[in-house]
C-alpha cells in the first residue's frame, strides 16, 4: 500500500501556473531577449475588464511625440526613444543611472480584442492604451422565460 501525502495547494499552484502560462503566451514579447531590445525597455502593466484590456507603460521623461504605437497582424507595438540632453557642456557627470535610448516592446493581442477601437493617452509619464473588447466577446445574459408565461405571451399576440 502506498501513501500518499495530501497537499491542499496542489491545485492552487496548477492554476496559478496555467494562469502564468496563457498571460506568457497571450502578450509575450516574441521571443526577445534583453540582448536584442536594447538598453532599457519600459515597465508595463496588463489588466482587464469585462468591455476592455488595459496597457500602461511607464515613459518618465518622455513626450508623446516619442513614442508610436501600431497594430499589425494582431501584434500592438510600442517604439520609441529616451534621449539624453546634456544640461550644459561644462557639466562633467560622474554617474548616470537613468536608461536612455531606443525600445521596441510588442504584445500579441488576444482574439477578443477590437484593434479597430484603441484610445491611447499620455499622462505624467504614462502611457495608457485602452483596447475595447470586440462585442460578441463579452459575456451576454440570456433570460430565462417560463413555460406560463411563453403560453401567455402566444395568447396575447394571437388575440391581436
Amino acid at each position: 500500500m502506498n501513501l500518499v501525502t495530501y497537499d491542499p495547494f496542489r491545485e492552487l499552484r496548477a492554476l496559478q501556473d496555467e494562469v502564468n502560462r496563457v498571460f506568457s503566451s497571450s502578450f509575450s514579447r516574441s521571443g526577445e531577449t534583453e540582448l536584442m531590445r536594447g538598453a532599457w525597455s519600459p515597465n508595463v502593466d496588463i489588466f482587464e475588464n469585462k468591455d476592455q484590456i488595459v496597457l500602461e507603460a511607464e515613459l518618465p521623461g518622455m513626450k508623446p511625440e516619442d513614442v508610436d504605437i501600431s497594430i499589425e497582424n494582431n501584434v500592438l507595438t510600442i517604439h520609441g526613444e529616451r534621449k539624453f540632453e546634456k544640461k550644459d557642456e561644462g557639466d562633467n557627470y560622474h554617474r548616470i543611472e537613468r536608461s536612455y535610448g531606443s525600445f521596441t516592446r510588442s504584445f500579441t493581442l488576444p482574439p477578443t480584442v477590437s484593434s479597430e477601437n484603441v484610445d491611447a493617452t499620455f499622462e505624467n509619464g504614462i502611457l495608457r492604451l485602452t483596447l475595447a473588447k470586440r462585442e460578441e466577446a463579452k459575456p451576454k445574459r440570456i433570460e430565462i422565460k417560463a413555460a406560463k408565461q411563453l403560453d401567455a405571451t402566444a395568447k396575447s399576440q394571437s388575440a391581436s
